[in-house]
């Protein structure tokens, strides 16, 4: 049973965590830059350590300084601080690569010299099963020459409406993800890991996905992106052929070959995720951020 001394001590706990959060007011008098923070995550002065050994012995008193307005200044390591533009420096974690990752390597049935060779070849091409069931050929919206090239899973129903990808509401979200670091949509090539809406929004099948594979394949080659994004799992399967969740892989780099280049390759959330799942979008915040790092390099 809860004694008030368990109760005090869990509330000096969660109330040193939220300092350390950042919420020292109910409401603050002026609002916060939170992209200032850049890749930051709040909180991420937090020590768990050292509150732990600031915590008193069981059947012990707490210390009065536990219930200060500077407890977590006292407990915890350097309180957080909003850090300046100018003293941001995002830094891309490590290479996550056991081995070269190409995409499928059937490339070579696939010879069109441009996008638009290529989309006729994809107009002409009866192998995948969806393109009997989509209205439109989806192919890219963007520059046709890209430094960064941005691979989602598959067209929705808005994408087979208008026929370009990420026409929808994740569309709208990707668009302003991309401004936020800088980057407009005549600056990079979007496109999916299939051509064809899938029926109903479903996962695209991986027979499905093979049979678009060596036309990615190609697309990538056309295009010559210095960084790829994948945004979800199916485009991470075809591209990197990973074996994990998306949630597993995503913040790590890869790289995949292409035509003897080694692209930098940045997996991470679908923004129809990001949609239904308010709180991964700090992680894709991040991913976009080591993303812009590696551009600008």
């Amino acid at each position: 049973m809860d004694t008030e001394l368990d109760r005090r001590t869990a509330l000096a706990a969660l109330l040193s965590w939220q300092e350390a959060m950042g919420a020292t007011a109910a409401v603050g008098d002026t609002a916060i830059d939170w992209l200032s923070r850049a890749d930051l995550a709040p909180g991420a002065a937090f020590d768990l350590a050292a509150l732990s050994g600031a915590m008193p012995e069981p059947g012990s008193e707490p210390s009065p300084q536990m219930f200060s307005a500077n407890a977590a200044a006292t407990t915890l390591s350097p309180g957080f601080k909003p850090v300046p533009k100018s003293a941001v420096t995002v830094s891309a974690p490590p290479i996550r690569s056991p081995r070269p990752l190409s995409p499928i390597s059937a490339a070579t049935a696939v010879k069109a010299r441009s996008l638009s060779e290529l989309e006729a070849e994809l107009s002409a091409f009866e192998g995948c099963s969806l393109k009997s069931t989509a209205k439109s050929l989806c192919l890219f919206r963007g520059a046709a020459k890209a430094r960064l090239m941005i691979v989602g899973d598959a067209p929705g129903r808005e994408d087979d409406l208008e026929g370009k990808p990420f026409a929808g509401r994740g569309g709208q979200l990707l668009d302003k993800i991309l401004a936020a670091i800088g980057i407009t949509t005549d600056q990079v090539h979007i496109t999916n890991a299939v051509y064809w809406r899938p029926p109903g929004n479903r996962a695209p099948t991986p027979a499905e996905t093979v049979a678009c594979a060596p036309f990615m394949v190609r697309q990538i080659e056309l295009v010559e992106p210095d960084v790829l994004m994948v945004l979800g799992g199916v485009a991470a399967k075809q591209i990197l052929d990973a074996q994990e969740s998306i949630t597993g892989i995503r913040g790590h780099w890869f790289e995949t070959i292409s035509k003897s280049r080694t692209i930098r390759t940045m997996p991470s959330h679908h923004p129809t995720y990001l949609l239904q799942t308010p709180l991964a979008k700090r992680q894709a915040w991040r991913d976009f951020l080591a993303v812009k790092d590696a551009l600008s390099r």
